[in-house]
């Protein structure tokens, strides 16, 4: 059997060869990339994992300071919540001691107010007290002559109820009520030249409808008669008329009371006969269906310090 190959067998052995040659350089190639990816992918993981552990650190330096911060807070809302107790126990007594200063100030200004009030105003003088003949109110308005009677001589009355009297005869005005102003402040020397007349007339009988000077209301400027159009004097037939069903109505709104009413223990019922004795207790002596003379004196006093309020 020859040995020697044929130029075809050569050729097909040496096809092979290469073949195989280049097989191998692909597969040995190919294991080369595959190594270099898991290479890569490897380094990767690496890096990965390294930042992973480093966020993880920084996250648990992060609530370890929270927690540090939180601590804080609630130290800082413990000492607000003691600093509040503090407040508002601090709050609590200077309430206190603001409600003492104005009870303090407002006593001190209801003395120098009742100091300045003439204390006369609210005493009872129907044959109980008596006004000295130097006695004059504080300061005297003369009454305008639209509200008094035709002819008559200049009327005057206290200046610090003028406005309430205004305000009276004005409303009664608006309500067609016909009120004048028959007579109103007198003096001591007036109101005795004036019981002196009626005295030579009536004799002892005077004293039941004219008080002796010095116990006639009209001396302290707050007390007005009042008439109409038609009566121009102080006169029984007055309580036959609107303007005493008018007043009964609505003079205590405006602080006026009627002195004397019917079966009174001074004098005989005089409608005409009217006193400012200031609005609450007009409004109190009307709710209670009571006249000036009907309470204590002492009671009646507690009223002076708003009697032109």
């Amino acid at each position: 059997m020859a040995l020697t190959m044929t130029a075809a067998e050569t050729k097909r052995t040496r096809g092979s060869t290469v073949f195989f040659s280049v097989t191998l350089l692909l597969v040995l190639g190919g294991l080369g990339y595959m190594t270099y990816l898991w290479y890569t992918e490897h380094q990767s993981n690496v890096g990965t994992s390294a930042a992973l552990e480093a966020k993880t650190a920084e996250l648990a330096a992060a609530d370890e300071r929270i927690a540090e911060l939180e601590s804080t807070l609630g130290d800082i809302r413990a000492d607000l919540a003691e600093l509040e107790d503090d407040y508002q126990d601090e709050k609590e007594k200077n309430d206190e001691f603001e409600d003492q200063i104005n009870a303090i100030t407002g006593t001190v200004n209801d003395l120098d107010k009742l100091s300045k009030t003439d204390e006369e105003l609210l005493q009872k003088y129907s044959k109980v007290s008596f006004l000295n003949e130097n006695y004059i109110p504080s300061d005297l308005d003369e009454i305008d002559d639209e509200y008094v009677q035709d002819d008559r001589e200049p009327e005057f009355f206290h200046a610090d109820a003028m406005d309430f009297l205004e305000e009276l005869l004005d409303d009664a005005a608006d309500d067609d009520i016909d009120i004048t102003i028959v007579s109103a402040y007198r003096s001591f020397d007036e109101q005795d030249q004036l019981k002196g007349q009626f005295t030579q007339v009536y004799g002892e009988g005077a004293n039941a409808f004219s008080a002796d000077q010095g116990f006639s209301e009209h001396q302290l400027g707050t007390t007005v008669d009042f008439g109409t159009s038609q009566i121009t004097s102080a006169q029984a037939v007055f309580a036959q008329t609107e303007a005493y069903e008018w007043l009964l109505q609505n003079a205590h709104k405006y602080g006026f009371t009627l002195s004397y009413p019917e079966n009174n223990g001074y004098y005989i019922f005089e409608p005409w006969h009217w006193r400012f004795v200031g609005e609450d207790l007009a409004e109190d002596l009307d709710d209670a269906d009571a006249h000036f003379y009907d309470w204590d004196q002492r009671r009646i006093d507690e009223y002076l310090i708003k009697i032109f309020d």
